[in-house]
């Protein structure tokens, strides 16, 4: 299959760090957008990233930047549907900017899943995490998703209608997920920063 199109999410409001930009914060000397751009890079040829303001900063990067087509930045659907308008490829991947350590064969592992499920519209990742009972067991990462191009107007239905959440819409259509739990895989992969205290805590873990 022809390479997707790879998304770096950074259009939210950061509430939860005091209203900054997240994606300009910095982790390891880098704003963390361009940390997770890099990344992506490494994976795939084409690459955008979502942001709905410091629109300069961002297009520094090196990448087009897709605002939000939907008025008051309604979270990462938003940005989903801003990408699905203008990718040029039938798949689009995306990502979070806030968590760093995503793994370097994301994209591989995706794209395969996508192969071995041919009817498929839509690829997840899922990762080992703590319930509340402190049990280890797989939970879906839905902002880390493979999805097709076709599926724009299903998605501009949903949040038209108020859908806000990841998982309920993707619960329409034929998703498969992909376990990141292979010896060897990075059981904090997934760990992202809301935070600044967690952002500090995310740069300064010693690597596996």
């Amino acid at each position: 299959m022809q390479q997707p199109t790879g998304l770096v999410l950074a259009g939210g409001r950061g509430s939860r760090m005091g209203g900054v930009d997240k994606g300009l914060q910095p982790f390891d000397g880098v704003p963390l957008a361009l940390h997770a751009l890099r990344r992506l890079r490494l994976q795939l040829d084409g690459v955008a990233i979502n942001a709905n303001r410091h629109f300069d900063d961002y297009a520094a990067f090196g990448a087009p930047v897709w605002p939000d087509d939907v008025e008051g930045r309604p979270g990462p659907l938003a940005g989903f549907l801003s990408a699905l308008v203008r990718c040029p490829t039938p798949w689009l991947l995306t990502v979070p900017c806030d968590t760093p350590h995503f793994p370097s064969d994301l994209a591989e592992r995706m794209t395969a899943a996508l192969a071995s499920s041919p009817d498929a519209e839509i690829v997840v990742a899922a990762a080992p995490e703590p319930d509340r009972d402190s049990v280890i067991a797989l939970r879906a990462q839905p902002v880390f998703c493979l999805l097709s191009r076709s599926l724009h107007d299903s998605l501009a239905d949903f949040v038209a209608r108020g859908g806000r959440k990841i998982d309920a819409w993707t619960a329409r259509h034929r998703t498969v997920t992909v376990a990141f739990d292979r010896p060897g895989d990075d059981p904090d992969a997934f760990a992202n920063a809301n935070t600044l205290a967690e952002l500090a805590a995310l740069e300064g873990r010693v690597r596996p």
